[in-house]
């Protein structure tokens, strides 16, 4: 398992975006060198956990829940077969392009070593916006990204330093909830009769889908 690409983004003026000055960092490219990570701050004041990566809608993106997102080559790969493009890496706004890392199908609170000093941790599935649909210029596809349930993963940073591309990835813990960032996204999308049981995955789920999932159980239950 292997960081293929680490990418980041510039603020860019676009007319697909909600945010106030019309600003989006959606548009992420691969870097040469290091990149330091660390924690960026709360929701809605911090952005990216990568330096010099531009979050620009604080309101839904970046903070220490989100200050990574992750996506698989192999994902990647997919959609291309599927959208009949190519896709490169970054093209989904995702900070890590990995390869052979299921990341869809990480468990939530799962920790991974990330080269010799960073270690992430996964907290939710990315749920996808305007922006994003904007940005691949597909018609539709908020709607075909639900429906194919593999949508990366944001992280957490547990020990910050110093990354790049070509880093070794391993599981360093994985939790035996088995909530993974697929059935989570599942829950939170298309099947919210599922919510109560990501709350398996304990403080370690993401605070708005923790939130999510507990006012789901106060009027419906656990059944």
């Amino acid at each position: 398992m292997k960081l293929l690409s680490v990418n980041l983004g510039r603020p860019k003026p676009v007319d697909y975006t909600g945010q106030a000055e019309g600003l989006t960092g959606i548009d992420k490219r691969p870097v040469d060198g290091p990149v330091r990570v660390a924690p960026p701050g709360p929701k809605g004041v911090g952005g990216s956990g990568l330096a010099g990566d531009a979050v620009c809608e604080k309101r839904h993106h970046g903070g220490d829940h989100q200050a990574v997102y992750a996506v698989a080559r192999e994902d990647l790969d997919d959609w291309e077969r599927e959208l009949g493009r190519t896709l490169a890496d970054g093209m989904f706004g995702e900070n890590l392009t990995t390869s052979g890392v299921d990341v869809s199908g990480a468990l939530i609170g799962e920790r991974w070593r990330v080269g010799p000093d960073v270690v992430l941790e996964v907290t939710s599935g990315r749920i996808p916006c305007r922006t994003f649909q904007g940005h691949l210029g597909e018609k539709g596809w908020v709607g075909r990204f639900t429906a194919k349930g593999a949508p990366g993963a944001y992280l957490r940073v547990i020990e910050p330093g110093e990354i790049r591309a070509g880093d070794a990835i391993g599981v360093v813990h994985r939790p035996a909830h088995g909530v993974t960032v697929a059935l989570q996204f599942r829950a939170v999308t298309t099947e919210r009769e599922l919510l109560p049981r990501v709350l398996a995955a304990g403080d370690a789920l993401h605070p708005e889908a923790r939130a999510q999932a507990e006012r789901y159980v106060a009027r419906h239950g656990r059944a």
